[in-house]
């Protein structure tokens, strides 16, 4: 599924969570990938938590009423009344980030009101020079003392339906995914898990449900076209994309 990263209400795309490149409208990319016949999208509003403010609710909106399909929103979460606005908008799911490190308890307030089915936790993840990973937060500007692996045994446990594992390390190489963290994570819990950052291919998709992803996101492989990353919006064929992934299975 494309993963879209919001600033200013703008789509843009990063590099290892740093530079952000404008892509363009974000309602433009929608109907590309409406004809496209995506299955699910997922908005990440990047600048939110940052700078400390709410969602954009009034884009959230414009995105609903443009999409055809499933859309999951993250950014900025951290209070029930404004995941209430946001799901009555139109959204499936909400990622939830900052939030289910600073306070842990804010995910299981939100899958006992809103149900584990609607609750992502997004875990950032970074492994340092000695090959350690760590989870951080705020865009991936502040490390957490916290171990990706118990992190995410510890989400499920408060009750989030998925996690989606990025590494901050990978996001927007276009290398492949970090196939070891998938591996470790996915091994360690019973809930679906997303894997993102790193996806150049369709063969990258096919190694990290292998690895153990029960699903895949990308975001430079289908907004860039090339070695010279010419904004394109983009998507597999369902033909391209069932012959791969059915190989995984």
């Amino acid at each position: 599924m494309p993963c879209l990263l919001l600033k200013n209400n703008r789509l843009v795309k990063t590099v290892q969570f740093k530079n952000p490149d404008y892509i363009g409208d974000p309602i433009n990319a929608i109907k590309i990938y409406n004809e496209k016949e995506v299955d699910e999208l997922i908005f990440l509003d990047i600048s939110a938590t940052l700078e400390q403010r709410s969602p954009p609710f009034e884009s959230i909106k414009n995105i609903t009423n443009e999409c055809f399909m499933p859309v999951t929103y993250g950014g900025g979460i951290s209070k029930i009344e404004d995941m209430r606005k946001i799901f009555h908008s139109g959204i499936e799911k909400i990622a939830i980030n900052s939030s289910s490190i600073s306070t842990p308890k804010f995910i299981k307030e939100a899958a006992k009101e809103f149900g584990n089915q609607s609750i992502i936790v997004s875990i950032d993840v970074k492994k340092d020079l000695f090959g350690r990973y760590g989870v951080y937060s705020h865009s991936g500007t502040k490390k957490a003392n916290l171990d990706p692996i118990q992190h995410a045994i510890n989400m499920e446990q408060c009750g989030a339906g998925e996690i989606l594992l990025t590494s901050i390390s990978h996001e927007g190489m276009m290398n492949g995914y970090d196939l070891e963290l998938v591996h470790r994570v996915s091994e360690s819990i019973s809930i679906p898990l997303i894997a993102h950052g790193g996806a150049g291919s369709v063969e990258h998709f096919k190694q990290a449900v292998e690895a153990g992803a029960s699903a895949v996101a990308a975001g430079s492989m289908v907004v860039y076209q090339g070695k010279n990353k010419g904004v394109l919006i983009n998507f597999p064929l369902p033909d391209e994309l069932k012959q791969f992934l059915s190989r995984a299975e």
